[in-house]
């Protein structure tokens, strides 16, 4: 049996992103991976299919397993001989009792790996626009646990010399004790009017920043019901924040939007709607699949030299046309001299990866462009392969027979309705904190609609409006109901993301 092995990996303060390169190694080559509560479900997507990812909760004195279990955990996993990631938010040695789960290791005589991260103390005041250290404030700052009780007569933390000794002051896992520490601080003899800032859920879309002073604050965090988790920046560098705030001035920022989109290709609209600020909800409601029965498309595929042109009207389309063809041991080369169309820049875009320009490129389904495209090329008697979804819409074939030509429809693939996250969107309509749902195609639509509860549809939706990527998605969504006041102009993401951005600003 191999040996185990413990990484200690820090998973950063909040955002899935600032994480570290060799975090995410060792999170891609776990066996058994054992997380926190602040851990992203995007980092969990790093980990192997077959691994065991155990959940020990951490959260706010609220432990599904404790401290102590969770150190027997370590120890067994690794003494079966596996490879065990314990994920903690922020980095493990800043308050996050890895030291204490280091020294268990050593005990036991488990090799181990410490694999640090970006700790909240840092990265939480940062995107609240709030630099530690600045020459014209401070040039010193300590970090410290709010988590013990100030008020008690044998505390650990030296309140004298603390509060009149160092600039800046951060205090983690604190706001609970937040009343108890401003009091500390000022009858320690630091200033009453010291500027002090209360970061929540810092680094995320859900950040919420106050501002105040030692002798307000308690009470305007109680005001605002801010709960954990949260940092306390006490000193002159928050003043800074009313020139430096940057990541709470984003454009979609507060803003929470559904991606309805399959999770395959949701990647690109969700990056870009979350680089604008936005908290994304990702709820596919379609996932791609192949078609039940391969035989037509390898029908048409061993004939290729029969056709004229090659015709798709989706990136999948073209995906899984030239994978099939890889599969029967052919390439680019069996397409010989035939023309190719795509519908769209994003068609035609993907279609370029396998080395070759569409020779017409129709904006979209509508018959007026799929006219207008077409309408130099002699199509008469021209044949024409139209491989494409099982379900898709009949508009391009009637369209091209119209012009003459005789047209092959094949399933290269087929969509297939989604049930994912479908509970936690239900309860985010119910809570009122969705804005904005978007739709990429007709069967986002119908989808999304089928896995809602029919007879809570329109309260559930009231006051959500919906962005579709064309008029044709529009009509599907308003034909169901839905509010859609966001229409893309170019229909591509790109041409969502802007009629977003544009709506909102």
């Amino acid at each position: 049996m191999k040996e185990g092995k413990v990484y200690l990996v820090g998973a950063g303060p909040g955002d899935p992103d600032l994480i570290t390169v060799r975090a995410v190694e060792c999170l891609k080559q776990a066996d058994v991976v054992i997380y926190d509560f602040l851990a992203a479900p995007k980092q969990l997507k790093l980990v192997r299919v077959d691994a065991e990812i155990i959940y020990v909760g951490k959260k706010g004195g609220d432990h599904t397993l404790v401290q102590d279990k969770i150190n027997e955990l370590l120890v067994a996993k690794a003494k079966q001989g596996h490879t065990v990631v314990r994920l903690k938010g922020g980095d493990p040695f800043i308050f996050g009792r890895g030291g204490e789960e280091a020294e268990v290791l050593v005990k036991a005589g488990i090799p181990f790996e410490i694999v640090p991260g970006v700790t909240s103390a840092v990265a939480a005041p940062a995107y609240a626009g709030i630099p530690l250290t600045h020459r014209k404030y401070t040039s010193s700052v300590a970090f410290v646990t709010g988590h013990e009780d100030p008020t008690k007569e044998d505390s650990s933390i030296d309140w004298s010399k603390l509060a009149t000794g160092v600039g800046t002051l951060v205090f983690l896992m604190g706001v609970k004790n937040l009343p108890g520490i401003t009091e500390r601080l000022t009858a320690a003899g630091r200033d009453p009017k010291t500027p002090v800032a209360v970061v929540r859920w810092g680094t995320t879309p859900q950040q919420t920043t106050i501002k105040g002073t030692l002798d307000t604050i308690a009470e305007q965090a109680e005001a605002a019901a801010l709960k954990p988790p949260a940092i306390i920046v006490v000193g002159e560098v928050t003043n800074l924040r009313d020139t430096l705030n940057w990541f709470e001035k984003k454009p979609l920022f507060g803003k929470t939007v559904v991606v309805t989109r399959a999770r395959a290709q949701a990647s690109e609209l969700v990056d870009r709607l979350s680089d604008l600020g936005a908290e994304c909800l990702e709820s596919p409601t379609i996932k791609v699949v192949p078609p039940q029965d391969w035989s037509p498309l390898d029908a048409a595929i061993d004939n290729l030299g029969t056709y004229d042109w090659l015709v798709f009207t989706s990136v999948n389309g073209v995906s899984f046309f030239f994978d099939r063809l890889y599969e029967k041991n052919k390439d680019v080369r069996a397409l010989k001299d035939m023309r190719t169309a795509a519908i769209g820049p994003a068609t035609a875009k993907r279609l370029r990866d396998f080395g070759l320009n569409s020779d017409v490129i129709p904006e979209t389904y509508q018959a007026e462009s799929i006219v207008e495209a077409f309408k130099k090329e002699a199509m008469e008697g021209k044949k024409v392969l139209l491989p494409r979804a099982k379900e898709a819409r009949p508009v391009l074939p009637e369209e091209l027979r119209k012009m003459g030509a005789v047209v092959d429809e094949v399933a290269a693939y087929q969509t297939e309705q989604a049930l994912e996250n479908v509970d936690a969107l239900i309860k985010r309509l119910e809570e009122g904190s969705v804005d904005l749902l978007t739709f990429t195609s007709s069967s986002t639509v119908r989808n999304f609609k089928a896995i809602l509860p029919a007879e809570r549809f329109e309260s559930l939706i009231k006051g959500v409006t919906a962005a579709s990527i064309g008029p044709i998605t529009t009509d599907t969504a308003r034909e169901l109901g839905f509010k859609v006041d966001i229409i893309a102009q170019d229909y591509t993401i790109d041409g969502l993301c802007k009629a977003i951005l544009e709506h909102y600003t």
